[in-house]
Parts: C-alpha cells; sequence; structure tokens
C-alpha cells in the first residue's frame, strides 16, 4: 500500500522550523518508487526577508564570539554528525535515489570540510611585523563578511552545502542555506544538528524555495556573498546578478570531464575507473567522467573491458543490494535517454543500452542503466553537452597531442585524468591541460578539504575556489592596523588562569 503520508518540509529560522507565508509548495518524490513523499515549501520574498533578517540580527554576537567558543561548538557538529551519518545518507537516498553506501561517501566527504573547520582559529591567524617604523607595530586581521548565501544543488545534498558552510560559520559568519527543491530534507536535519550542537539561534538558517528564492538572495542587502553549485547557465546567472548587485560571488558550474588512456596504461586499471566515475550515483556528478579518450591502438580492447564491467552493474533502489541508483526525476531520466536517441541517430555504436535495464526497484522508478557509446565524434550532442547521466561516450583519437587538443578545447575545465604508467607523459599533462582539477591515474580527483575545489573556463564564474585556504579567504576580508603607543598601559592585578 502507498504510503500516503506526506511529509510537510518547511524553511529554518531562529533554530526551529518556520512554515512561511507563502503557501506554494513543490513535490519531493522518491526517485526509485516514483511516489511523492513530501511537499516543500516555497518561499515569497516576505518568507526570504525573514530568513534573512533572522541571520542579519544574529550576526554580531556571533561575529564577536570567541574563536575558540566557535570552533568548540564545530567540534560538537562533527561529533554529532559522525554518530548520526547513517540517517543523513538515508534521507539522501529517498530524495536523490543514490544507493545508501555512495550517500554515505557524501557525508564523509563533507565532514572533511567540517574537520578542517575546526582548525580556523589558526587559519584566521594575522601577520605581525614589531618596529615596522621606530615605535610603530602593523598587523593583519581577517574578519567575517556577515550574512552569506549558499545555492545547493539536488545531487550533493549534504556534502555540497558542507563545502561552504562550516568555514562560513566557523569564521563568524551567519548562513542561509537555499537547498535544492528536489531534495530539501537533509538541510533541515543539518539545521537541528546545528541546534544540538550548541549553534546559537540565526546563525544558520533554511531558505526553501525556487528561482524565486535565489533571487531574493541574490538582490538582498543584507546578504555580502553567494556560494553557488548547479550547472553552468545557472551559475553564470548567479554570478551576473550577485556580482552586479555588490555580492562576493564562486559559482561552480558544469562539467565535461575527459579521461585520457594512453597507450601504456593498465586497460584492467583504466576500465574499472571508467565505470566507477562514468556511472556512480548515476553520473549525476558534476566530477563525473563522461568522455574516455582512447589513445592509438587501445580502444577496442578496453571498450571490451569497460562493456563486460557494465553489464554486471545492478541498478535498483538504493536501499537494495544495488549498485547504481535512479536519476532524481522522470522528466531528468527522458532527457538524459534523448541524448542516447539522438546519438543512435548520429550513428554511434550504443555498446551498452541502459534504455532496456530491468531495475530492481518501483515500476515507476526513474530508471537509466549504464551506456556506453562508441566513435562518438565531438559534434554529437552527447558530447557538446552535460548529459549529467549514466552515459559514458568514448572518442578515439591517435595521439597524445590530439588528445589534449579535445581536452584543452573544450568550454568546461572542472576535472581530468589521464592513465599512464609513463611519469614524464603523466608530468607533460598535468603542465599542458587546462582543467583545474587533474587526476593521475585517479578518475575522479576531487581534493581533500584542505585544498579547494574548482575547474577553470565555463566550470567556474569568480576567482575563488571552494573550501581550502581560498575557501577560508572568500568568507572573510582582511585589514591590516597600524599602531603607535606612547606610553605602555597597566592593568590590575589578576593571578587567574587566563581563559576564553
Amino acid at each position: 500500500m502507498a504510503n500516503t503520508a506526506r511529509a510537510q518540509i518547511s524553511h529554518w529560522l531562529g533554530n526551529t522550523t518556520f512554515t512561511g507565508t507563502s503557501g506554494s509548495t513543490a513535490p519531493v518524490t522518491n526517485p526509485a518508487t516514483g511516489e511523492v513523499t513530501g511537499d516543500v515549501a516555497l518561499a515569497n520574498a516576505e518568507d526570504a526577508h525573514e530568513v534573512i533578517a533572522s541571520a542579519r540580527a544574529a550576526f554580531p554576537g556571533w561575529r564577536d564570539t570567541s574563536l575558540s567558543k566557535r570552533t568548540a561548538v564545530v567540534f560538537r557538529f562533527r561529533e554529532l554528525l559522525n554518530e548520526r551519518k547513517q540517517e543523513l545518507a538515508e534521507i539522501i537516498t529517498s530524495e536523490h535515489g543514490k544507493v545508501v553506501s555512495d550517500a554515505l561517501g557524501e557525508v564523509t566527504r563533507g565532514q572533511e570540510v567540517v574537520e578542517f573547520a575546526c582548525g580556523m582559529p589558526h587559519l584566521l591567524k594575522g601577520g605581525f611585523t614589531e618596529n615596522a617604523s621606530t615605535g610603530v607595530d602593523v598587523n593583519s586581521v581577517r574578519q567575517p563578511l556577515g550574512v552569506v548565501g549558499i545555492i545547493s544543488p539536488f545531487n550533493f545534498p549534504a556534502m555540497v552545502p558542507m563545502w561552504f558552510f562550516p568555514v562560513a560559520i566557523a569564521a563568524g559568519n551567519t548562513v542561509v542555506l537555499k537547498p535544492s527543491e528536489k531534495a530539501p530534507t537533509a538541510a533541515l536535519w543539518l539545521a537541528e544538528l546545528w541546534r544540538e550542537a550548541g549553534l546559537p539561534d540565526g546563525v544558520f538558517n533554511v531558505l526553501q524555495g525556487d528561482k524565486l528564492a535565489v533571487d531574493e538572495l541574490l538582490t538582498h542587502r543584507d546578504v555580502k556573498a553567494i556560494s553557488f553549485v548547479g550547472s553552468t547557465p545557472i551559475a553564470s546567472y548567479v554570478y551576473a546578478q550577485g556580482t552586479a548587485n555588490g555580492k562576493r560571488v564562486q559559482a561552480l558550474g558544469g562539467a565535461k570531464n575527459h579521461a585520457v588512456v594512453l597507450p601504456d596504461a593498465d586497460l584492467d586499471l583504466a576500465a574499472d575507473a571508467m565505470v566507477n566515475a562514468g556511472f556512480g550515483s548515476a553520473g549525476e556528478r558534476c566530477m563525473a567522467i563522461s568522455a574516455c579518450v582512447a589513445v592509438g591502438g587501445v580502444a577496442d580492447e578496453l571498450v571490451a573491458k569497460i562493456a563486460e564491467r557494465a553489464r554486471t552493474l545492478k541498478t535498483g533502489d538504493g536501499t537494495r543490494d544495488s549498485d547504481m541508483g535512479p536519476l532524481v526525476t522522470a522528466a531528468h531520466r527522458d532527457k538524459v535517454a534523448s541524448y542516447v536517441h539522438a546519438a543512435e541517430q548520429d550513428g554511434v555504436d550504443i555498446v551498452v543500452d541502459g534504455r532496456k535495464v530491468a531495475a530492481d526497484g518501483g515500476e515507476d522508478g526513474f530508471w537509466l542503466g549504464p551506456t556506453l557509446l562508441d566513435h562518438v565524434r565531438t559534434d554529437m550532442s552527447c558530447y557538446t553537452d552535460e548529459i549529467f547521466g549514466p552515459v559514458l561516450s568514448v572518442l578515439r583519437v591517435d595521439t597524445y597531442e590530439e588528445a589534449l587538443e579535445l581536452i584543452n578545447s573544450n568550454p568546461y575545465g572542472n576535472g581530468t585524468a589521464v592513465f599512464t604508467n609513463d611519469g614524464g607523459a603523466a608530468r607533460r599533462f598535468r603542465n599542458e591541460v587546462e582543467v583545474g582539477m587533474i587526476g593521475i591515474n585517479v578518475p575522479i580527483p576531487v581534493p581533500m578539504a584542505y585544498y579547494s575545489f574548482g575547474g577553470w573556463k565555463n566550470s567556474l564564474f569568480g576567482d575563488t575556489h571552494a573550501h581550502g585556504t581560498e575557501g577560508v579567504h572568500f568568507f572573510t576580508r582582511g585589514k591590516v592596523v597600524t599602531t603607535r603607543w606612547q606610553d605602555p598601559s597597566h592593568g590590575g592585578l589578576n593571578l587567574g588562569f587566563p581563559q576564553s
């Protein structure tokens, strides 16, 4: 019997849920069954202003809270998240569709940024120069911006927000998170965890909604910075609107990630990597490999090995014993399938056809199995567009130089990989390729939290990447203070041990 109890998913401000006044909602669906499981509130302007006002009111007190106390809250959040991450993973699976083990991996990668933010006292240390001039000292400090907005996509409802909000909060900012309306519940779960960790009212807020909510964040005068992850057209829009309204913006866009397989590569390793990076999370990753560039005479053997592995994958409900789950919506599943139809009409060899998958899940689930396309050309839509699904295209070139030119001429520059046993070739590729994140025999080169995440070209709008030291700099601004004291100051006696 279908579950008729639909969850009502609201906003969050003042450390509690907030229904809002718009009355508008959007359905939230379980992709493995097609069942509508909830209704998420869609903010109007009044709702957005109230949530932003909550963050604005909380900023002075949080900014002036000592670093040690702010860090203690982040540490507590980290411990609670570690204890309960299975629960969060199951929420992600129920709304996005990825298998639970993959959702757990998402939470773990997000937690790395939380752990990085626990080191904020060190990360915010300024410089000091004594006697820069006679009797004059100079020091630098970094201070928080104020209210910051985070606009996150459906495919990583926990990890992508955690790329940003731990750093922002630890640095002394207050946050308004606008999650995807397709996967909104994880944001409220994280908000409740922050409350339990001791975060004061108004420091972390959730604004549910669609484009109207996004536009309010982009235009509201109290929002000082925007962090965004999504498709390139929307990233371009967010960057243009945000900067036009005087905001600091980092907008991470789309991708067309290539993996180059050189003739000397271990083809079994490369084939495993292509399957893992092409079909994990049903290809709904901005770091997924969607274009495999086979160099020289390796293509036939490589394609055969990839196909052999792809056919063993089990597509089904992410809560069951499955390797790959459904796509997020029926509309998105149909769009991805349309690229396979177009490739078929273009004469591409469909080696593995995911349209024929027999999925272990609901009849109305949004299923499309692993799909392998061979003899793809650069003028075909299955190559030119970011498909964002389980479709791996194989392009054949004769030389390393052709492979490099193919990648460097692509408008995207998010991630890439090379598979080779030749250290000189790998070093040359690392130096010459025009892409922001590079893997050498690593198919998904997502940096650790203490490095920064971000691509080049149309994969990033703005100059600052996510997390790492660039993330700290994005959520703070610098001051330089020049000081001269004519006489030493005197304080009273206090023999107690200094405390924060």
